[in-house]
């Protein structure tokens, strides 16, 4: 029995592990590394005989996935590993996790342990370089593009791991009315990982997803306590962060350095509403591809796009087909979102809140980059389904049918 808990710790940590970091085939790994680690999951240790609960999801994802990376972009390659990533993080819910609340909170601890892990990392890369940086190349067996940064070979993917954690770790603290000190230790060490995290983006999606938060938890006293944290976050910045790390590696510095404009995410995206503009059925219905519309643009050189996952995904499949499916994709997600937001105090939803809110900044963060759920970004991927299989097991345990969720003791559809 207690090696059966070890092999599947040991299994989920490594599934976790490649998932979050989006390693996927490696030096080591020839075959896709989610599939090694997540095959012997639904294989050997499945949780009961349980119906797919999924078909919907999957299938429009592959319309996704064929339409935006087979037709649209016309990689194959990023097609099929999308795919694979995908098709695995369904198996393992569906799966394994199934009906068992132990496995979905185990889960949960080891993707956000993961991630603390990762931030950890990136903490010390400021101090270290050279060092951390080997260490990262080594726990990815891939080669590091940019630095600093945690278990992510460019910053930008960093930030989605950043910007999950962040959110959780703020939201988490309150939803599950800890001491009032692990929540002023909690919101400090928020406020250090985004200044020393170089993801302008991140600091963005926390401001986003905490005020929205403090509004629907504190009512009126979200007053206070906005306040209260802006008292706080620069009481913090000037006399501990600013005063104890590097000032050349910070958030700050990098928004006041000469490439600071390089990556202006607005004027990417201004230009990038002129090319839709020209084309506004969407690229795929022209027979045309971004570097074929974007060749004489002399903000979009060398491959440049605009660093807006949606943005990219309506410029190739137009308002019709690329609006259908994210309504198709996201239906679900957000009934659940707003179902949980305005009963945000019962503790039994106290979980699906935090989880809510940290799918609320990744899904934030895609205005400013390329990855995003349909590019099965692994914390986007997660917490996508992590959200989905929490409500199929509150309405599991609590109502009659499996496509129920309890919110206030009424029975909500999702």
């Amino acid at each position: 029995m207690l090696l059966k808990k070890l092999m599947i710790t040991f299994f989920m940590t490594s599934y976790l592990y490649t998932l979050s970091f989006g390693i996927f085939m490696t030096q080591i790994f020839r075959i896709p590394a989610p599939f090694v680690f997540c095959l012997p999951l639904i294989l050997f240790f499945k949780e009961g005989k349980l119906p797919f609960l999924y078909t919907k999801e999957a299938i429009l994802f592959f319309l996704a996935l064929f339409f935006y990376d087979f037709i649209g972009m016309a990689d194959r390659l990023a097609f099929f590993a999308s795919l694979i990533v995908i098709s695995c993080c369904i198996f393992y819910f569906n799966f394994f996790v199934g009906y068992n609340r132990r496995r979905f909170n185990l889960s949960m601890a080891i993707f956000y342990g993961l991630l603390f892990f990762s931030a950890v990392i990136m903490v010390l890369n400021h101090f270290l370089p050279a060092r951390i940086d080997q260490l990262r190349s080594t726990l990815l067996n891939d080669t590091i593009m940019q630095s600093p940064a945690g278990l992510a070979l460019t910053q930008f993917n960093y930030g989605y791991q950043l910007a999950a954690l962040v959110s959780f770790m703020f939201v988490f603290t309150h939803v599950f009315r800890l001491n009032i000190l692990i929540k002023l230790l909690a919101f400090i060490i928020c406020v250090t990982f985004i200044y020393l995290g170089m993801n302008r983006s991140v600091f963005v999606t926390f401001l986003c997803s905490s005020f929205l938060f403090a509004v629907f938890y504190y009512r009126y006293k979200s007053i206070f306590i906005i306040s209260a944290a802006v008292l706080i976050g620069f009481v913090s910045y000037a006399f501990i962060i600013k005063e104890n790390f590097d000032a050349k590696n910070n958030i700050m510095a990098k928004n006041e350095g000469k490439n600071a404009n390089y990556y202006n995410r607005v004027g990417l995206s201004e230009e990038n509403l002129k090319v839709y503009a020209d084309y506004p059925f969407g690229l795929i219905f022209y027979g045309k591809n971004w570097g074929e519309v974007t060749y004489r643009s002399t903000i979009f050189t060398n491959g440049l796009t605009s660093h807006n996952a949606y943005l990219m995904f309506f410029t190739y499949l137009g308002p019709f087909l690329g609006l259908g499916l994210l309504i198709f994709l996201y239906y679900n997600i957000g009934k659940i979102f707003l179902g949980v937001l305005f009963k945000i105090k019962l503790k039994e939803n106290a979980m699906l809140i935090g989880l809510c809110f940290s799918f609320l900044g990744v899904s934030i963060n895609a205005f400013s980059h390329n990855g995003w759920l349909v590019s099965a970004d692994g914390p986007t991927l997660f917490l996508y389904f992590s959200i989905l299989h929490l409500a199929k097991i509150q309405a599991c345990q609590n109502a009659q049918e499996p496509d129920e969720i309890v919110i206030d003791h009424q029975y909500v559809k999702i």
